[in-house]
């Protein structure tokens, strides 16, 4: 008889609480030397890599929404999440990637037209506090990478990292000597400051002070020429964007801002001259200059326009030119005040 009766199919929630089980092992167990905790692991990988073809299907089939939304509602009924965080650097390399696959898709999965990642994550904001500070542990710093960037597309999760005192480990993260996680780093430290217009320009009025402060000495002039040439692109999405209008009249006031963005347009770097115009056409463009910024316009009037009658991109660019005819005809029009 043996071989007639086939074991049903698991459903997604029964997967889904065997992995926690798995975790819940591996979190207890992680010391041991004993075979069987290998098994487990295995096991966990497995069960990892089947939460992640529910929810992305495979090459014989689509995902399927109802299987999608079991496995959702399941996945944060008890911490699963949680342990599947802490967990990650027991993991392989393959159950990594996975395990921040299934965490990414998850983000986006409705159930009833709720969020249920949103809810859970925002009952659970510590759990930002790990992901962050695990740019700090090269092994697993670009899979906490991915899944923070995942998670703070839910704005109340985006504004906790930014009112959290862990936005000011971005200015370091993003100088590492590991160049891969350096990049990563930016990358959440551009999500954090683009993506949730409101939330960002409320953050940047309330710390306009220390958060510019930071830009300009750490990454504005970094030694590191990648480092710059992003910060300036950054710093230019975040002024022209229209929601920060009042943080952008308050950068284009200050002297010291003018100065970092003139040396900008010194250096060498093509790239980092055009991304220093769009900045510095701005100071120029502002009606209401303050005296100091008037002179040193005016001081260094003649320099200037130098500059400016060889400076063009490597391409033709109509609105480029606009600009830069319109930054000529306002600096060779100053009056002092």
């Amino acid at each position: 008889m043996k071989g007639l009766f086939k074991s049903k199919p698991r459903t997604p929630a029964e997967i889904v609480r065997q992995t926690r089980d798995l975790l819940v092992y591996a979190d207890l167990h992680w010391e041991s030397r004993e075979a069987k905790k290998e098994e487990k692991l295995a096991d966990l990988n497995k069960h990892i890599r089947e939460l992640k073809c529910i929810l992305y299907g495979n090459s014989e089939a689509e995902p399927v929404a109802e299987a999608c939304a079991q496995l959702t509602q399941e996945f944060f009924k008890d911490n699963t999440l949680r342990l599947l965080i802490i967990s990650l650097p027991k993991l392989n390399l393959e159950a990594r990637k996975d395990a921040t696959q299934v965490v990414a898709n998850l983000q986006r999965q409705q159930v009833h037209s709720r969020l249920i990642a949103c809810d859970y994550l925002e009952a659970n904001k510590d759990l930002m506090d790990i992901l962050v500070s695990g740019y700090e542990n090269m092994d697993i710093a670009l899979h906490y990478g991915a899944m923070l960037r995942e998670c703070i597309r839910h704005q109340s999760i985006a504004r906790y990292v930014l009112e959290s005192e862990h936005v000011k480990k971005f200015f370091d993260y993003i100088q590492l000597p590991n160049f891969d996680i350096a990049s990563d780093a930016s990358a959440t430290f551009k999500e954090l400051l683009t993506r949730h217009k409101s939330t960002v320009a409320e953050f940047l009025n309330k710390n306009f002070d220390w958060f510019f402060a930071e830009y300009n000495s750490k990454l504005l002039e970094s030694p590191n020429y990648i480092t710059r040439r992003q910060a300036v692109k950054l710093l230019g999405d975040i002024l022209l964007d229209r929601a920060n209008v009042l943080v952008m009249v308050r950068y284009v006031n200050s002297k010291d801002n003018l100065r970092i963005l003139m040396n900008l347009l010194r250096e060498s770097s093509k790239n980092i001259q055009l991304e220093a115009f769009h900045v510095f056409k701005v100071f120029v463009a502002n009606q209401n200059k303050p005296a100091d910024i008037v002179n040193i316009l005016i001081t260094n009037r003649d320099k200037l326009l130098r500059f400016f009658s060889d400076f063009k991109p490597d391409k033709e660019d109509e609105q480029f030119d606009q600009d830069k005819a319109e930054v000529v005809r306002e600096i060779a029009s100053l009056e002092p005040r």
